[in-house]
């Protein structure tokens, strides 16, 4: 007996940018732990930072986004979450993690856009084909 499939499937990448994600959302809080002073507003910052970056990822970046963007509003949410721990590091004088970071980011968001475009380009010609076949 067959299992049945599931529609999306998990990639390597998949991991990689859930891996960068978490990275980033570690990177935002340990920057508002150290640039900060600490109890305030270093607190306020190391939860803020990251939460407000969950929740843009959530409502707009995530496989299942409450809003859904184009590809181009996909990208610059991504930009700015990713640049902006890219920042951080810089600001904390660790250029080197931040630049391997921001390099990884990058070569792994083009990947993902050209997934998402084939994707989006199969899923389009799927439904002229059903839409033909429905005329007739």
């Amino acid at each position: 007996m067959s299992q049945p499939q599931s529609a999306y499937q998990l990639r390597a990448n998949d991991l990689v940018r859930f891996l960068l994600e978490l990275f980033a959302i570690f990177s935002l809080g340990y920057w508002g732990y150290l640039a900060w002073p600490f109890p305030w507003p270093g607190l306020l910052f190391m939860i803020v930072a990251p939460l407000f970056a969950i929740v843009v990822w959530a409502l707009f970046r995530s496989p299942k986004a409450r809003i859904p963007l184009d590809p181009v509003g996909k990208a610059l949410v991504e930009i700015f979450v990713m640049g902006a721990a890219v920042a951080t590091w810089f600001m904390l004088g660790d250029p080197i993690v931040g630049a391997l970071f921001g390099i990884v980011a990058l070569i792994s968001g083009i990947v993902n856009a050209k997934t998402e475009s084939a994707t989006a380009e199969n899923t389009r010609a799927e439904n002229a084909g059903n839409q033909a076949e429905d005329t007739e």
